[in-house]
C-alpha cells in the first residue's frame, strides 16, 4: 500500500493554516484544474470530526465521486479523512500542524490502495503515486498562499493576520450568522 509524507511550511499562525486546511471552499478552489466539487454532506465551511463530504471531480480524464469521513479532529494540530466510498479501495490522509519556531510544518501523510490487485499496483508505481504528490502539493500551496497573505475566501472565511478568522453561515432557513474564531493561545 504506498504511503507518502509531503511537507509544507507557511509563516502564519497555527489555527490560520489547520482552518484554511479545513475549509472546503478553499479545498474546491485548490482543485480547479479536476473541477473538484463537494455535492453531498457538508458542501462549504470547515469540516469537522464525524463530517462527510461527496466529492466530484475528473481524473485522468473520468468524472467520479468520492465520499470521505472526518475521523480524527484535534484543532489545531492534526484532522484525518478516510474513503467511505470512491475510487480508491481505501485511503487515509493524516493533516498534521507543528509549531516551529514562527513557522508553521503542515505534514501531509497519505496512504492508499487502487483497485485491481497487480494492475493497480502497477498503475500506482507508474502514475497514481506521482500524480497524488503533485495533486496534494499544489492544494498546499494555495493553503499557504492564502495563509501568508491573508486573502479572501469568498463571503465564507477570511484570514487575516491579526490572528482571528471571520466566518459567515447561512442557516437552513436562509439567515445569515457571523462570527470571529478567536485562535487558541499557545504558551
Amino acid at each position: 500500500m504506498p504511503k507518502f509524507e509531503l511537507h509544507t511550511y507557511i509563516t502564519a499562525p497555527i489555527e490560520t493554516c489547520f482552518d484554511l486546511s479545513c475549509s472546503i471552499d478553499l479545498h474546491q478552489i485548490s482543485t480547479r484544474k479536476t473541477n473538484e466539487k463537494a455535492i453531498a454532506g457538508r458542501t462549504s465551511g470547515l469540516v469537522e470530526l464525524n463530517d462527510t463530504v461527496t466529492w466530484q471531480a475528473t481524473h485522468f480524464g473520468v468524472r467520479q465521486k468520492l465520499t470521505s469521513k472526518i475521523s480524527g479532529f484535534e484543532r489545531p494540530f492534526f484532522f484525518q479523512d478516510e474513503q467511505v466510498k470512491g475510487a480508491f479501495k481505501s485511503f487515509t490522509h493524516q493533516h498534521h500542524f507543528k509549531q516551529v519556531g514562527d513557522q508553521v510544518l503542515m505534514i501531509d501523510v497519505f496512504e492508499f490502495q487502487s483497485p485491481f490487485g497487480i494492475v493497480g499496483r502497477i498503475f500506482n508505481r507508474l502514475v497514481l503515486t506521482n500524480y497524488m504528490k503533485k495533486f496534494l502539493a499544489e492544494r498546499n500551496q494555495v493553503i499557504k498562499e492564502y495563509a501568508e497573505s491573508g486573502r479572501r475566501l469568498g463571503s465564507d472565511v477570511r484570514c487575516t493576520n491579526s490572528q482571528s478568522i471571520h466566518f459567515s453561515r447561512i442557516d437552513k432557513k436562509g439567515k445569515e450568522h457571523s462570527f470571529l474564531r478567536q485562535p487558541l493561545r499557545l504558551r
